[in-house]
């Protein structure tokens, strides 16, 4: 498959993220950029991202966990960050980002996991938690959900689904800033502008909405049952800390409590923020889940 690679000179002087690349080949001649911080045999913390934003998602949150003593890393999704950018929308499947992420856990080898995900980021973390539970000790979600066919499309996420297909334009930073309820600074929005240049880089932004499945007979609905099953049976530590501002995710938490029972007696929690509530409220999130950990 075809990929490109966003010039190193685009992620210069980012505002709040200091830290130094790391690399790790994931298959398909494929390479995943992710940051990695704090002390290398301390416990992990696994920060996955979600659409259409990257590891800058969690610059709040990663000194918060390595202040505490932990591993922070936080990988770009393939098609996102500092990751290369396959070019063709069809090179992008549900199964390849979870077989992306899969084969980037078993390089750097992580046991002892704490998942803590959002967006596309429970999506795909969800999956692959359930299929790799030997390697999580415990799951954060912040405002994502698992779809497995039941659930009710909003009208929100149907409106964002075609913007996304149709709109001649797809500005990275402004649709991010729509998700927030804080009002981000013009060179935050460049930071989430930075990874994709051009039309071509956008590719896997553009088509992500499109791979959410919301039909029955959607090729990922029967791994998804599957995981739906699994976590049907978790019971290691599962706790949901939402923005409660966010309108296609905000009240997604209510399922996932019901269903694993190791969310029963968690400290779950809905707070002021939005639907990128990493960047409304990181520091508060990050302290939450720090808390909770202890």
């Amino acid at each position: 498959m075809d990929a490109l690679r966003t010039p190193e000179s685009r992620f210069e002087d980012l505002p709040g993220y200091p830290f130094a690349p790391h690399y790790v080949d994931v298959g398909d001649d494929l390479r995943m950029h992710y940051v990695d911080e704090g002390p290398r045999d301390g416990a992990c913390v696994l920060m996955l991202h979600g659409e259409p934003t990257w590891s800058y998602l969690y610059r709040k949150m990663i000194p918060v966990f390595v202040d505490a003593g932990y591993r922070a890393i936080a990988p770009d999704l393939i098609g996102f960050g500092k990751s290369d950018k396959p070019t063709r929308t069809s090179d992008y499947t549900y199964a390849r980002h979870v077989a992306w992420l899969r084969a980037f856990v078993e390089a750097l080898d992580l046991t002892g996991v704490t998942l803590v995900a959002q967006d596309w980021g429970s999506l795909t973390g969800l999956r692959l938690a359930a299929e790799n539970q030997e390697r999580f000790a415990r799951i954060a979600i912040a405002n994502g959900f698992l779809p497995t066919g039941g659930q009710q499309v909003p009208m929100a996420f149907k409106a964002w689904r075609a913007f996304s297909r149709y709109s001649p334009l797809f500005p990275i930073g402004r649709i991010v800033a729509s998700g927030c309820v804080t009002k981000l600074p013009k060179d935050v929005r460049a930071a989430y502008d930075a990874p994709f240049p051009t039309t071509a880089h956008k590719a896997g932004a553009r088509i992500f909405p499109m791979l959410v499945p919301t039909e029955p007979d959607d090729p990922a609905m029967p791994a998804n049952r599957a995981a739906w099953e699994v976590l049907g049976k978790w019971d290691k530590p599962f706790v949901t800390l939402f923005g409660k501002n966010d309108p296609i995710l905000g009240r997604a938490d209510v399922p996932l409590q019901k269903h694993i029972p190791g969310a029963k007696d968690q400290p779950h929690e809905r707070f002021w923020g939005g639907h990128f509530v990493q960047e409304d409220r990181g520091d508060y999130l990050a302290a939450a889940i720090v808390k909770w950990m202890a």
